[in-house]
């Protein structure tokens, strides 16, 4: 399918092909790990997809063999300490600050800010997923209103390594059931795209060929129906998921994840609990 029209915007690109605009990570030499620019970048895409009166779906994608391999913990283009424009909240810019002042803004802003903004585009956002789908890849995936998965797919948040409850985007027991979500984030493991579409985390699961084109194939089908009623029916099914107390119990467990954070500031090298990139690689994570 040709793109009516196509632009480069690193480290994300932008593409619109008729009534879907298809978002696209695009760091696959680091497995698409989310550093800040590519968080702003993201921001960016999704608001030109909203603004645009053609656009009726969304499609969020990952270039190369994974779709995000979680937050930016060890790449060159780390930038966690840089200041950037805020856009999700009003928490002061954590640069210039220490300790937990400065972790809580910053996550405030790029992590449960973000995706709590992203999830209520009122166009519906559909994952296409391959590969590695690990931690802050898990938060992405979770604010689309549909994953269609690549049979090589995988799923994990290996946090509690780190003694951190779960990634900021706290959506375990919503995104699938509670003793499930246990068993996920107790043992670190990877969950399969089967075992995932089993417990109603993903809604389809095709071969890796074929996974733009079904995926593209379902947008197009969502794109048919009236964008109003599209709009509505995500923001009754997005209600309902806040009355099941999604969004209070996100606001609980961020706060735990951030004594987490001080409590390894405290008693560990840093506030990972002395956990780098070298060292998740090596538990599997």
């Amino acid at each position: 399918m040709s793109a009516a029209r196509t632009t480069s915007e690193e480290p994300v690109r932008y593409e619109r092909r008729g009534p879907v605009a298809v978002v696209t990570m695009d760091r696959p030499q680091y497995r698409n790990a989310q550093n800040s620019a590519m968080t702003y970048a993201l921001d960016r895409a999704f608001y030109r997809a909203a603004e645009d009166g053609e656009v009726k779906v969304v499609v969020l994608a990952g270039a190369g063999e994974h779709f995000s391999a979680g937050h930016d913990i060890g790449t060159p283009e780390r930038d966690a300490h840089l200041p950037f424009e805020r856009r999700a909240g009003l928490w002061w810019d954590h640069s210039d600050k220490d300790g937990a002042e400065s972790r809580f803004a910053r996550e405030s802003e790029v992590y449960l800010g973000m995706c709590r903004r992203w999830r209520e585009l009122p166009k519906p956002v559909v994952a296409s997923v391959q590969g590695a789908c690990v931690a802050g890849g898990l938060m992405l995936a979770w604010i689309c209103d549909l994953i269609v998965a690549s049979e090589d797919a995988f799923f994990a948040d290996p946090v509690v390594r780190m003694g951190i409850p779960g990634v900021e985007y706290f959506a375990h027991p919503w995104v699938m059931p509670p003793r499930i979500a246990k068993e996920f984030l107790y043992t670190g493991d990877r969950m399969g795209a089967r075992r995932a579409h089993e417990v109603g985390m993903v809604n389809r699961v095709v071969p890796r060929d074929e996974l733009e084109a079904r995926t593209m194939e379902l947008a197009l089908r969502i794109a048919e129906m009236p964008r109003m009623g599209l709009a509505l029916t995500k923001r009754a099914v997005n209600q309902a998921e806040d009355l099941q107390g999604l969004h209070t119990g996100m606001d609980s467990v961020f706060g735990l994840h951030h004594l987490a954070h001080a409590h390894n500031a405290e008693t560990a090298r840093d506030s990972l609990g002395g956990m780098d990139i070298h060292a998740m690689k090596a538990a599997g994570a």
